[in-house]
């Protein structure tokens, strides 16, 4: 009997722990949201930086005409076909790049040292990340697809099932590029070199992932790769989303291959929590 007691008391502190911590996680993300915004480089680089591309792409390359999936079908213009793609590096901009320059900026200038030595749970921390990019990767959607549909004209899906769809591609790919931004963070050796070991892999994910280039016309080797990494599942799913489904005989297997979408980045998923998992000091081993 007396161990029976002594093992629920035991857990009544865990218990009453975790209310706290996720109050916490809460009050965390209004503070983080609030610091994004009151950065002027994270809010160009990350937030405006697709719908300044989606301006650039449209205006220079509409005169070339519309895209075709095939001759005799029906295309889309410029600007609806590189729209999915922008949508999809939005993700990996606001997770994985935002927050691997930015823990990496705060383990070099002492804040994670200082948060260290208070009562913040790493997890407590974790969920206010991870809620700045869903909150400031929900913005930026929003305002690329309002942009995109009131100034360039871009036709929207009207389907609910659609709309699911992009729901669930949204979701997996800004809690992937978040858990692998954070992991990512233990890269760098300060938050000086912090964007120079970073954005180049953003850079080279979005060229060969379909963002910048139309995927069907790079070579085979060049979408194996791409095909290893979450970015160009996150473009695909997004094209199965925002254009018509007669592109779909565009893609690698003629198909959107949902089932692939969902597997990989829920995958990649798992990867990031375990490299954040492992990854992740208050302080660096080094020093």
């Amino acid at each position: 009997m007396t161990a029976v007691a002594n093992d629920t008391d035991t857990s009544r502190p865990r218990a009453a722990a975790r209310p706290r911590i996720l109050a916490n996680g809460m009050s965390r993300i209004r503070y983080e949201v609030k610091t994004y915004f009151r950065s002027p480089d994270a809010v160009f680089f990350t937030f405006l930086f697709p719908v300044i591309m989606l301006g650039i792409f449209t205006s220079a390359f509409s005169s070339s005409g519309d895209i075709v999936p095939a001759r005799g079908e029906a295309g889309v213009s410029v600007g609806a076909y590189y729209l999915p793609g922008l949508v999809a590096a939005g993700l990996l901009l606001s997770g994985v790049q935002n927050l691997a320059i930015e823990i990496a900026g705060e383990k070099s200038n002492g804040t994670l040292k200082r948060l260290g030595g208070t009562p913040l749970s790493p997890v407590s921390y974790f969920i206010g990340k991870i809620g700045q990019v869903f909150v400031t990767g929900t913005l930026q959607v929003a305002l690329l697809l309002v942009v995109a549909r009131v100034v360039f004209g871009i036709a929207l899906p009207t389907e609910p099932e659609v709309w699911l769809r992009f729901a669930w591609v949204f979701v997996l790919g800004i809690t992937t590029s978040a858990l692998l931004g954070i992991a990512l963070s233990a890269l760098p050796r300060s938050g000086r070199s912090a964007s120079a070991v970073i954005l180049p892999v953003v850079l080279v994910l979005q060229f060969i992932s379909g963002v910048y280039l139309q995927f069907y016309l790079l070579p085979d080797w060049m979408q194996n790769i791409a095909s290893v990494f979450p970015l160009k599942w996150m473009a695909q799913g997004m094209r199965s989303v925002f254009l018509p489904d007669s592109f779909a005989k565009l893609e690698v297997h003629d198909s959107w291959e949902l089932g692939w979408i969902a597997l990989v980045l829920l995958g990649w998923l798992v990867v990031g929590l375990v490299l954040s998992r492992i990854t992740f000091r208050w302080i660096r081993k080094d020093g």
